[in-house]
């Protein structure tokens, strides 16, 4: 059997298109690199110095865990050197780093946003956690960035893609054209097509979601989860719950066979949780891409114009006709207040 390596399929795609220079290959190959580094870290976090926290806060008001900082560092760095970039922001940073005000390396016109580790609260446990990114392409013609380069919304997004660290890493990533899915084989130290034309079932068999926050869930969201787990044969219900904390390996959970992640607004957070930029369009674009859907439950992820940097949106993902159905719950009780017990 043949292997092709994530370096080769994306050479090859950019033989597709006869315009094309090379750059955002080289971004794809930056990213790829910054990911082999923090598997290795993340592979040997029990018997290196990296576990437990860091001590500080990040822009979020959430403590950093120490592989937050060092991944954020490594993906920072290995973006900034590939120099296709005029703008990183990181989860991590109050602030977006503007390379066009800056000459230290070459300056690009890719945008990039990423969460260099989600769930990493969890790495102590040995659960699965990873990276996101959505990379934009600037707007304006050149100089400064301008407003308008940061109101694209999730439509505009050039690629994106998450890394799941795991029992294996995979990157996973979109261009527009379908989803890939590429395992890191450690023995040659490349990452290798083992999963191509990635599609999530219409439908799956259980939901993610945090319940401890129930008493905060609207009245629509809170009829969905008893829909949930009421016997019906014809459709396969009670659905399972399957909720790791880790939204990477929730979604990708689903991404592979099929079902559905929420974290609504809630009394706590009425804007939702997730970070629209980091977050929610990164993953929303590849679920479109795989046949699926993802939606704040009123409007698609996809069509929010950001107007701020670190947006916060609930957000409901994942099968097709799963997310459908919530929509429905959410419109047959849109007139009713939400009740919080």
């Amino acid at each position: 059997m043949s292997i092709q390596t994530l370096e080769q399929f994306i050479s090859e795609q950019q033989t597709q298109f006869p315009q094309a220079k090379g750059e955002l290959t080289r971004l794809l190959q930056g990213i790829s690199l910054a990911a082999k580094i923090v598997h290795r870290e993340v592979n040997k976090a029990g018997l290196a110095d990296i576990l437990g926290k860091q001590g500080n806060m990040n822009a979020q008001g959430e403590e950093q865990q120490k592989l937050d900082v060092f991944a954020d560092h490594y993906f920072m760095d290995a973006l900034e050197r590939v120099g296709e970039c005029c703008y990183l922001a990181s989860e991590e940073h109050e602030d977006g780093l503007d390379l066009s005000k800056r000459n230290k390396y070459a300056v690009g016109k890719y945008m990039v946003y990423f969460d260099p580790l989600d769930g990493s609260s969890n790495i102590d446990a040995n659960v699965s956690v990873g990276t996101i990114f959505s990379i934009y392409k600037r707007v304006s013609p050149g100089g400064e960035m301008k407003m308008q380069d940061f109101e694209q919304t999730g439509r505009m997004q050039v690629a994106a893609g998450y890394i799941i660290y795991g029992s294996s890493t995979m990157l996973v990533y979109s261009t527009g054209k379908g989803v890939n899915g590429f395992t890191l084989d450690p023995s040659i130290g490349e990452f290798c097509l083992s999963h191509p034309k990635l599609k999530i079932p219409e439908i799956g068999k259980t939901y993610s979601v945090n319940e401890s926050n129930y008493n905060q869930f609207s009245t629509a969201i809170k009829h969905y989860l008893q829909f949930c787990k009421e016997i019906d044969k014809e459709t396969n219900r009670p659905y399972s719950t399957r909720y790791i904390g880790s939204l990477v390996a929730d979604f990708h959970r689903n991404m592979i066979q099929g079902g559905i992640f929420l974290y609504p607004d809630t009394y706590q957070y009425p804007n939702g949780k997730l970070r629209l930029m980091y977050e929610c369009n990164p993953l929303a674009f590849i679920a479109e891409q795989a046949g699926g859907k993802a939606t704040t439950g009123e409007k698609n992820i996809l069509d929010i114009c950001p107007s701020e940097l670190h947006q916060r949106t609930p957000l409901i993902i994942g099968s097709k006709n799963m997310v459908e159905k919530v929509e429905q719950f959410i419109l047959e009780y849109s007139s009713v207040e939400p009740t919080f017990a």
